[in-house]
């Protein structure tokens, strides 16, 4: 009977044990990237005997000895997305975990500053411009050239000025009219400064095909000259249908397209209407922009956004993968460390084994909250019938106590 109490203390042990793991559960109900845990029960040893005699198989006896928790299986299923308002924040839909660096010198789960791995992408830009995790402040690392890489916007947080190089003209030059303005015309020159140009178009007196322009910048200095051809059917002459000039001297040049040959947008010759409507159709350049916006795409690459329009792309994610993921330890933070020296299979989002990057969202918690509560029941029933076995092998006892002191 003494051993009775022993089988049903290990019982009331293991219960216990089960309760910390679903209470650490529910706990984080609520945690990004958290994995739940389970606690794996197995039966002790047993006493087993055998009676003699003439039956060869004889009287078998197998007593066991109680419970034993050999340890935690941690459920790696995907928690649900949510999104979080925060355009780095980063979901893996399949495959992966983010890679984790802490910064120099810091001493990492008594492993020297070895790596970790996380589901929970919190992430920003910290004040030196290094890409981390929010939980933790370790840093995020990138996938290049075959090489983790740390992601850095030192050089990405402005968008260099493009000069314009090219101005698109449309309209139609009415033989009509002896002259056409167009104002107003913005550019972009080689210091990323936004420059305003008029042009001056006169038609030779001589020949109503034949039409000279003059360019002067917003001070009305003469910047450069040029002269345009019309074929009879009032279409531009493909040998005459462009003129450049430069925004300062020795400067690049900017080269006024009137053809846009192939298309039927360039500018006419027509007589039918009695003056002259011009316009400018496209034109490139951009001016310095900053950076206004950074998040990822589906494959993990960082694409920023600038207040002049351009969009660039930047460093990817590198994500890694195990083949044992019972091979990782949990530790605070939603972080996962690799004490099995493992080798990785490391690349990035979208590629090969790899899942696919949702930004602007993150993993919750894969806590079922329904099985949680099953198992509490079943942990609570079994604890009090372990203890309901100890109170009863205890009163055997002691009657048999009882009846030893009364003989």
């Amino acid at each position: 009977m003494f051993s009775t109490i022993y089988t049903a203390l290990s019982g009331m042990l293991g219960f216990s044990k089960g309760l910390d793991v679903i209470s650490n559960n529910i706990a984080n109900l609520n945690t990004p990237g958290f994995k739940s845990s389970e606690l794996e029960f197995r039966d002790l040893f047993y006493r087993y005997t055998q009676g003699g005699g003439s039956d060869q198989e004889g009287e078998r006896s197998q007593i066991g000895a109680g419970l034993d928790t050999k340890g935690t299986r941690t459920a790696f299923r995907e928690g649900e997305m949510q999104d979080s308002g925060n355009p780095l924040d980063i979901a893996i839909d399949g495959n992966g975990f983010l890679v984790l660096q802490p910064a120099n010198g810091v001493e990492l789960y008594g492993r020297g500053g070895a790596q970790v791995y996380t589901r929970a992408g919190q992430l920003e830009f910290g004040t030196d411009g290094i890409l981390v995790d929010r939980s933790t402040g370790f840093r995020v690392m990138g996938y290049e050239g075959g090489a983790l890489r740390e992601i850095s916007l030192n050089g990405l947080r402005t968008s260099a000025p493009v000069a314009t190089s090219l101005i698109r003209v449309t309209g139609n030059l009415s033989p009509g009219s002896a002259s056409a303005d167009l104002t107003n015309v913005a550019v972009i020159d080689a210091n990323g400064n936004s420059r305003t140009l008029a042009f001056k178009f006169t038609r030779d007196s001589a020949d109503a095909t034949h039409w000279f322009v003059e360019v002067r910048d917003e001070n009305s200095q003469l910047l450069g000259t040029g002269e345009i051809r019309f074929q009879p059917n009032g279409s531009p002459a493909q040998d005459a249908s462009k003129f450049s000039f430069s925004l300062a001297a020795g400067g690049a040049p900017i080269t006024v397209d009137i053809g846009d040959p192939g298309t039927f947008s360039g500018l006419t010759n027509f007589s039918g209407p009695s003056q002259s409507n011009l316009q400018v159709l496209s034109q490139d350049g951009t001016a310095a922009g900053s950076l206004t916006n950074a998040t990822f795409d589906e494959s993990g690459t960082l694409r920023l956004t600038y207040s002049n329009g351009k969009t660039v792309s930047g460093p990817s994610l590198a994500l890694a993968w195990f083949d044992d993921l019972q091979g990782l330890r949990l530790s605070g933070g939603s972080v996962f460390v690799n004490d099995g020296n493992q080798a990785p299979t490391v690349g990035t989002a979208h590629a090969g084994i790899m899942g696919r990057i949702a930004a602007g969202k993150v993993e919750l918690s894969n806590v079922e909250l329904t099985e949680q509560f099953t198992d509490l029941i079943i942990l609570q029933r079994g604890y009090q019938a372990s203890s309901q076995v100890t109170s009863v092998a205890n009163e055997m006892i002691q009657q048999l106590i009882e009846m030893q002191a009364k003989r």
